[in-house]
């Protein structure tokens, strides 16, 4: 095991691991002012700044429609809904990602299939799709889509993606809970696949101060499938049922504060990159870090580094905590040797998705951290570790 040394030579920092609080801080007035308007006008549910935020989250990524709802949970469950899959159908993910993505699956009775994902981006590996398909066609399922998930903030390569669900009929739904913000060979994310299904949760890059979520088409039809189920299946009112729904709205305070939030979005996104080039300058001689595909851009949702062989990363994050600095490993476990998943189908080994969940590491990242802050995190990385 590689060893690790204390270090304790410079004055100790206490790095936030995404600081929301001084985002806050920067925007407290106009937050206060528009949580005031929501609390004069009173329309709590599907007020006027949830119309105001679709037609702009639209605008920002080229979309057609930006329909909301409660959380990104739901973003994924609803176009799942709207697909119609169920019993016998197979759904096509990445086994290194979050539940959420597997659990709508198999909550509409349909089956997950899990494929791996590539070594450098640990986005989807089209080969691994290639033999799941395949492996689902000989259980006898009915192969329906694909949901690649852009992990850790950049797109997964759809040109190489969506040649494998058109030549097997599947839809593509990106699930870009992470990667809101980014781009893809100068698309931006929203405008990619089929329909897209992003989350607000409080630490995604453009997050809320609660739980939303929100998915993005340029299907006419779907946009209005969308809008029915996230209100109980409605039709013309919610007292016409045409079909069955969900209860998935977002509430006017989160979309007010989304507004406000979105007006320095992309300043962020500028910042986070800024943050990204210094540790990828610092630390590639201590660590695989992050590899963002050419003309693509990533919102690093994480910055994730994949540390060397035999490095005690238990005894490292000790370390970094008691330094001050707060780390996370984001998958401890990948999908298909959770209990919940253990009898899914798989798209042959997936031995990327497990290597990776036993070496990765992801480091403080917001727009927020000081130059100071970005070489404290990695003089103690370095020094303490080498």
């Amino acid at each position: 095991m590689q060893a690790v040394q204390k270090v304790s030579d410079t004055p100790m920092k206490q790095i936030q691991f995404i600081d929301l609080k001084a985002q806050q801080n920067r925007i407290r007035p106009q937050l206060d002012e528009a949580i005031k308007r929501v609390l004069d006008h009173g329309q709590y549910i599907m007020g006027p700044e949830v119309k105001e935020l679709e037609e702009k989250l639209a605008a920002f990524c080229g979309a057609k429609h930006a329909i909301t709802c409660a959380n990104g949970t739901d973003a994924l469950q609803l176009v799942l809904m709207a697909q119609g899959i169920g019993s016998g159908d197979a759904v096509f993910l990445p086994s290194f990602t979050f539940t959420a993505t597997p659990e709508v699956v198999a909550l509409l009775g349909a089956e997950p299939v899990f494929v791996d994902v590539l070594p450098d981006t640990f986005n989807m590996d089209p080969a691994s799709l290639h033999k799941g398909i395949q492996a689902a066609k000989e259980k006898g399922l009915t192969p329906r889509g694909i949901i690649p998930v852009d992990l850790f903030g950049q797109p997964a390569d759809y040109d190489a993606l969506e040649p494998i669900a058109q030549e097997n009929e599947l839809w593509v739904l990106c699930d870009a809970a992470q990667s809101f913000g980014g781009s893809y060979k100068g698309r931006k994310i929203g405008s990619l696949g089929d329909v897209t299904a992003t989350s607000f949760f409080p630490a995604k890059p453009l997050g809320c101060y609660g739980d939303g979520g929100c998915v993005f088409t340029n299907d006419d039809k779907m946009a209005d499938i969308l809008r029915s189920l996230r209100v109980h299946g409605k039709g013309t009112d919610k007292y016409d049922n045409v079909r069955i729904g969900v209860n998935s709205r977002l509430d006017t305070l989160q979309a007010a504060i989304l507004l406000e939030k979105l007006k320095i979005f992309p300043g962020e996104l500028k910042a986070k990159q800024k943050v990204a080039d210094a540790y990828g300058a610092a630390l590639s001689d201590f660590a695989q870090t992050p590899v963002v595909l050419e003309n693509c851009t990533s919102t690093w949702a994480q910055y994730t580094l994949v540390l060397p062989a035999g490095t005690d990363r238990s005894a490292l994050q000790t370390q970094l905590k008691e330094q001050g600095i707060p780390t996370a490993v984001y998958y401890p476990l990948p999908l298909h040797q959770q209990e919940a998943y253990k009898n899914c189908l798989t798209a042959g080994d997936l031995t990327v998705s497990e290597a990776l969940s036993a070496r990765v590491l992801s480091l403080p990242m917001s727009g927020y951290l000081s130059d100071d802050d970005v070489n404290y995190v990695v003089d103690k990385i370095t020094r303490g570790t080498l």
